[in-house]
């Protein structure tokens, strides 16, 4: 019984060390992991800060080396966030998933009106030959991120497998934050992802990869046959549910400022029903390729989203 408490508590300990939020004069960012966590068992707090509304651009800044499989994929993610008729008619999808984060934008509140969000794929903007290095601080992937549209737009830096990022691997998947714009009038939000396929899989695309540390089951197989890429994915999601319902750091997420559970953050490691450590929960498979997935988008593709906080509920809401 006591090695039994004593796992559960390395465990838990393992899962608070990889998820914290960082701030700085640029913004803030959010650390990932992958281990189930504890979940909150009361609303997200809504702390009286703006949130995106209307018709918001998503510019995708390539910073490296990536195939052009590899950007289809993640072009194809964003392009599934609201579905066609044709699209919606292949469940669970894509689009279901995000409307689950729609419903934080429909919460009345004192401070705020019921509004709403659209994204669309904007501008992809590619810098193939490293212009900053291969070795990039905080500061520098906000540089990055302030090549896209300065308003109504989320910016996605997105590094290659072979460049390393502050931070990357050590304690964090991503990061989503708020930059003031170079006119001074506006703040735009950003998000940076690497592929960690060279350098953490175990870390930053589990469960395509056994985990570095916890229960050791076998991966899953990538439903688009890219393991760095697939955990890309799931990342952005994470991160683009946290910068829709939490942009500048006073939206909706429970706990400190400092190290926030937000719509994502709080539902950490769990992808389908039954999730527990080491497992992400039952999920669809492909009868193909064999692979894994929870939602289906544009182009035939099938993704892993991870699970969303429903305010409606106060429990972690799956798609499968």
């Amino acid at each position: 019984m006591a090695s039994s408490s004593s796992s559960l508590i390395i465990l838990l300990l393992n899962a608070l060390l990889l998820v914290s939020f960082f701030q700085s004069s640029m913004g803030t960012g959010r650390k990932l992991n992958e281990l189930v966590q504890e979940q909150p068992s009361v609303p997200l707090k809504y702390h009286k800060g703006a949130l995106l509304s209307g018709k918001i651009s998503v510019n995708l800044i390539w910073y490296g080396n990536f195939k052009p499989a590899q950007r289809a994929i993640i072009s194809d993610f964003f392009n599934s966030i609201h579905s066609t008729s044709t699209q919606s008619k292949n469940e669970p999808s894509v689009s279901t998933w995000w409307k689950k984060t729609e419903k934080y934008y429909h919460l009345p509140t004192s401070t705020r009106k019921p509004t709403s969000l659209v994204l669309k794929l904007g501008r992809q903007i590619f810098d193939e030959k490293y212009s900053l290095g291969k070795s990039l601080s905080n500061k520098k992937i906000v540089r990055l991120a302030s090549r896209g549209e300065q308003s109504n737009a989320i910016n996605v830096v997105l590094t290659s497998a072979d460049v390393a990022v502050d931070g990357f691997c050590s304690s964090r998947c991503g990061t989503h934050g708020s930059s003031i714009s170079a006119s001074k009038k506006s703040k735009f939000a950003y998000i940076w992802v690497g592929n960690s396929e060279i350098q953490c899989p175990g870390q930053c695309a589990w469960p395509f990869h056994q985990p570095i540390y916890g229960p050791q089951g076998a991966p899953l197989v990538a439903p688009n046959n890219d393991v760095g890429v697939d955990g890309m994915v799931i990342n952005l999601a994470s991160l683009l549910a946290g910068t829709a319902t939490n942009p500048f750091g006073n939206g909706y997420f429970q706990g400190p400022a400092e190290a926030p559970l937000e719509v994502s953050s709080a539902c950490t490691g769990i992808y389908g029903t039954g999730a527990y450590p080491g497992y992400p929960g039952n999920l669809l498979v492909d009868s193909t390729s064999g692979g894994s997935y929870n939602a289906n988008g544009a182009n035939g593709r099938k993704f892993l989203l991870p699970a969303l906080f429903d305010p409606a509920t106060s429990t972690c809401s799956t798609l499968v």
